[in-house]
């Protein structure tokens, strides 16, 4: 999801300067700058700042590259963001406190603990779909466990990349975090640099490629990618609230989440009633010509947004369909009667197209995903005891809602992240603490008395010894 364009003022450097720039955030890491707590709360502290500063500026730069109402760049962007800052900010404290830990009788007399560090210079590489949110989330966690960062936004959303290196600037020195802005140039010279942990976010194929570049560095990586996620729906669910919760899910920012319902699996006894209510929900939510709704966003750029209406099969398609190439926008679409060797679920759909397939029961839908790589997330709708214990113990997933769609990861007491295919790794909330930090595991031993039993030469006593102590 990456494409050349040329640097703009504003950001931290072009290519060739990533090693300088790497080089300066190590020497200021090293410096200790970043690491005693007040100085990582301070930090937090100045982050929010400076988005509230920008706000305004976020508000209009999401218009102009995804076409997000206010209304929506808060609920998904914005108040994501400061809520989840906030909340780290409040715990990062006790996060940070060494952790005392039982110690084995055979280490008499000692004390066990661990101790959180950060990890030095992270890359965090965030994609265009929700550019604010999943750029900045993945810093304050990184700044909650005292690293340098070098943030590398997609090119995709430029306006939006424009704000966050403002905002950057203005909290920071770039020594200590900063923004490179640009395409697949200044992504190809950071990903040739060393870094300490790179924070992936995109797809799988550019996933793959971070990951063969961190290999040569034996650089950790979290890689939150995505996949087909799927929606389950029974005979027993809530139809019309079912259908609410998935379209809501389903065409919040276009089509355009990593965790949007992809496809539904739906038991052919409640087909028709669902596309009923799913149709009466378009209508409902987007009115009756939502091409013409100003809160509909937009297709990210003329590429995606052919790459999407190629994949709106006029014989299967029962709502939606229409097109606006000027504004790049297509109109929420339901196809039915989808097969699984059809166009649209050859890949992930990324846009405003739900297929629906029908299914004899709820085996035939677990054997479909069971079937196919594990997604990021899945969804089912039933009221049915049984059936949600089975899709939780019978389907391999990175996480997802019975009885809803995409909420799960709006909290910041939950990790959040895929499997597999889907990704590795997680963060929010102290998982993304954790994630850029790394644990020594610590004995200190007290010196008033020393054990002779490990020590040579062995004899019976000592092996008899060692026998009691270790078992």
């Amino acid at each position: 999801m990456v494409k050349d364009v040329e640097m703009r003022d504003g950001s931290a450097g072009s290519c060739g300067k990533s090693k300088e720039i790497v080089e300066a955030q190590r020497t200021y890491y090293m410096e200790g700058k970043t690491r005693a707590l007040s100085a990582r709360i301070d930090a937090l502290n100045r982050l929010e700042q400076s988005i509230l500063t920008y706000e305004q500026e976020l508000y209009q730069a999401l218009r102009s590259d995804l076409g997000k109402s206010r209304a929506e760049s808060y609920m998904c962007e914005v108040g994501l963001t400061l809520s989840e800052l906030r909340y780290v900010r409040r715990h990062v404290k006790s996060w940070s406190r060494n952790r005392r830990v039982h110690t084995p009788l055979a280490q008499f007399h000692a004390a066990s603990f661990t101790v959180q560090e950060p990890y030095g210079v992270v890359l965090i590489m965030s994609p265009w779909n929700y550019p604010m949110l999943l750029t900045l989330e993945p810093l304050i966690g990184a700044l909650a466990a005292g690293n340098c960062c070098v943030l590398k936004p997609s090119a995709y959303s430029p306006a939006t990349s424009a704000v966050m290196a403002k905002l950057i600037r203005e909290a920071f020195p770039s020594d200590y975090v900063t923004v490179i802005e640009g395409g697949r140039k200044e992504n190809e010279d950071l990903l040739n640099q060393k870094f300490d942990y790179i924070f992936f976010t995109g797809g799988v194929n550019v996933g793959k490629l971070v990951m063969e570049k961190a290999s040569a560095h034996l650089t950790p990586v979290t890689l939150e990618l995505g996949g087909k996620s799927p929606c389950i729906v029974d005979h027993t669910a809530n139809i019309p609230l079912t259908a609410r919760r998935l379209v809501f899910g389903k065409y919040l920012n276009c089509g355009q989440t990593c965790v949007a319902p992809d496809y539904v699996l739906v038991e052919k006894s409640v087909k028709e009633k669902l596309l009923t209510c799913i149709k009466e929900e378009i209508r409902r939510m987007f009115g009756e010509h939502p091409l013409e709704n100003p809160d509909y966003g937009k297709m990210i750029n003329q590429k995606h947004f052919d790459r999407v209406r190629g994949l709106i099969d006029p014989m299967k398609l029962v709502a939606g369909g229409q097109v606006q190439e000027e504004t790049l926008r297509i109109a929420p679409t339901v196809l039915a009667d989808v097969t699984a060797e059809d166009p649209v679920m050859q890949e992930e759909i990324f846009g405003p197209v739900l297929p629906v397939i029908p299914v004899k029961d709820i085996e035939e839908a677990i054997r479909f995903v069971q079937e196919r790589p594990k997604p990021l997330a899945l969804y089912v709708f039933t009221e049915g005891k049984r059936t949600e214990q089975r899709i939780l113990t019978e389907t391999s997933y990175g996480g997802g809602c019975i009885n809803d769609t995409i909420i799960h990861l709006a909290t910041s007491q939950m990790g959040f992240g895929g499997v597999g295919n889907s990704g590795m790794g997680s963060y929010h909330g102290k998982k993304s603490f954790e994630t850029f930090s790394h644990e020594k595991s610590i004995v200190k031993k007290y010196t008033w008395m020393d054990l002779p039993m490990r020590y040579q030469p062995y004899t019976g006593w000592k092996e008899k010894l060692v026998r009691m102590f270790v078992k």
